[in-house]
């Protein structure tokens, strides 16, 4: 499928938000990625997989993408795209699917398979017994906080790895940050984020006796 970029604009100042017309009759589930390519002569054939964050409901499709300026990529590319422009879907596939209510766990862009999982339970009034923790650099690299405020509430919570502001815990998500937040380990628990970071929270997860089962990642 080709599908017409119908608007695109900037959430922060590396990620893009990508809003593309739907084929008739395409449905998804919250948490299931696409691969993409750019319709651009010499790009097609560079595929790459991005998250839908909309829902099925909605008219339109939705892409959240951290755009990588460091080098002339597929998301450098996407970067120059504006409304008109073409990107080209292969297929979609499963990444993380709902199990239940529990934790989620994210670091940056690994925050948008929940995003849609979170709308769909939201919209449905079925967003209970579910709290986030988002780990980002700064305050300045959230994606979607207010949205995420106001259908988490105080089960929201941010984590700043590289921010020296009062008032903010600078801090990563480690087995010590685990046990001091988390006080109940048997429930569902969802990661999310780049694979150092997936890895290293899921063996401590583990660790810390969650059963293989309700890690889902």
């Amino acid at each position: 499928n080709t599908l017409k970029i119908l608007n695109t604009n900037y959430l922060t100042h590396d990620v893009k938000q990508f809003v593309l017309e739907k084929p008739q009759g395409f449905i998804y589930r919250p948490g299931q990625s696409g691969h993409f390519s750019i319709n651009i002569a010499g790009w097609e054939d560079k595929i790459r997989p991005f998250t839908f964050t909309s829902l099925n409901a909605w008219p339109y499709l939705e892409l959240i993408v951290k755009i990588h300026d460091d080098h002339e990529g597929v998301t450098h590319q996407m970067g120059k795209l504006i409304s008109g422009s073409q990107l080209i879907l292969h297929d979609v596939f499963g990444t993380i699917e709902y199990k239940g209510p529990g934790i989620f766990l994210a670091g940056g862009t690994g925050i948008t398979p929940f995003i849609s999982i979170f709308r769909a339970l939201y919209f449905s009034g079925n967003l209970r017994q579910t709290g986030l923790i988002y780990s980002n650099r700064t305050q300045e690299d959230i994606i979607l906080g207010d949205e995420l405020f106001k259908m988490l509430g105080p089960a929201y919570m941010n984590v700043f790895t590289r921010q020296g502001v009062i008032g903010f815990q600078e801090k990563r998500i480690d087995k010590k940050f685990l046990i001091e937040t988390i006080r109940n380990f048997d429930t569902n628990f969802y990661v999310c984020g780049p694979k150092n970071f997936t890895d290293e929270i899921s063996a401590d997860l583990i660790s810390l006796g969650v059963k293989p089962q309700s890690l889902i990642i």
